[in-house]
């Protein structure tokens, strides 16, 4: 029996490379495990930035809609405006025509009145003034 190993001293002889072989075991595990995590990071983020991609795409897409939508808009404001602009212009013109066609027909009145009372003061010596 002095040739044959103990149980006990076979048992403490066989952890250690248990033991080691369990650790290489866990860090075999975990690179793959890793490596699986890692790719699987990579296929998100490609697909957020796809994701980003598009939504931007769609984003100035709609901002060049809104864009013409306004500037459409603007247009027929302006329009509107010069339109009633050249109507305003249009009704000033007709004032101050009617304006000064009266100041000048008070001009040729006041003339005729101071005709008027000349004749009156020579023909019939009246004044008038």
């Amino acid at each position: 029996m002095s040739k044959s190993k103990s149980p006990k001293k076979e048992q403490s002889s066989i952890l250690p490379q248990i033991e080691h072989l369990l650790t290489e075991q866990t860090s075999a595990i975990l690179e793959a495990l890793d490596a699986k995590l890692s790719a699987q990071d990579r296929r998100i983020d490609e697909g957020f930035a796809a994701q980003d991609k598009r939504l931007e795409e769609k984003f100035v897409a709609q901002d060049i809609r809104l864009l013409a939508a306004v500037d459409k808009r603007f247009q027929k404001m302006e329009e509107r405006f010069a339109k009633s602009l050249d109507e305003l212009t249009k009704t000033l013109d007709k004032f101050l025509k009617r304006l000064s066609d009266i100041e000048e027909e008070f001009v040729f009145m006041k003339e005729d009145l101071k005709r008027v009372k000349a004749v009156l003061r020579e023909k019939l010596g009246v004044s008038l003034d």
